[in-house]
């Protein structure tokens, strides 16, 4: 792209970085043409590296500035931490997760997830199913939105065939244990994600 001056060129990739900046550090590409900012521009400082493509159509311009945990919250707000990287959150278990689990509409874009830093999992979910639970936390600085505890536990305890079986059993012994279990709201979940004898033969023994 030519421009007239390089004061006009200067006045182009200030306008790129103050969108990034009132975006929170990271830009859509629709958020810089809202702001009439002509992509050839974003595609200059790309290749000048002075722009970097996190995924398909966002954008920063200090990536090194962020850690995984401000990129995800950041990139999927409308997404949930479920099984391992909610059982992370909680302490439940004491080693990170490779790869951050989410629970995300079953209608969303599968393309949104395709990227190479963080690695994403995600668990498409129906949407009615999506709100069952839901709560806020924040965790490392960052708020997400997470399943509660006892409705992770009857998750963990629906998919424990596609988990490691020290996480499982870390997770169930760490929520036995938990004082701030609801052991009403686990059987209310329990009945929903229809794992009501598990619950019972794998947790109940021990309340």
């Amino acid at each position: 792209m030519k421009y007239k001056s390089e004061k006009e060129l200067q006045q182009a990739k200030e306008a790129v970085h103050e969108c990034i900046k009132e975006n929170g550090g990271i830009v859509k590409k629709d958020q810089l043409s809202k702001s009439g900012i002509d992509y050839k521009i974003v595609i200059d400082m790309l290749e000048a590296n002075e722009l970097v493509r996190i995924k398909n159509g966002y954008y920063t311009d200090k990536l090194d500035n962020f850690t995984e945990e401000e990129l995800i919250s950041k990139l999927f707000p409308d997404a949930r931490l479920c099984m391992e990287s909610a059982l992370y959150a909680y302490g439940y278990i004491s080693e990170k997760p490779y790869g951050w689990r989410l629970a995300i509409d079953k209608n969303t874009s599968k393309s949104r997830f395709k990227m190479d830093f963080p690695k994403v999992i995600p668990y498409y979910t129906e949407p009615e199913a999506l709100e069952i639970g839901s709560t806020t936390i924040t965790f490392n600085g960052c708020q997400f939105q997470i399943y509660d505890k006892d409705r992770l536990i009857c998750d963990c305890l629906k998919y424990e065939s596609k988990m490691d079986r020290e996480d499982f059993k870390a997770a169930i012994q760490a929520y036995i244990k938990d004082e701030d279990k609801d052991i009403l709201s686990l059987m209310e979940y329990a009945r929903e994600r229809k794992v009501v004898k598990k619950v019972q033969s794998m947790i109940g023994v021990w309340l």
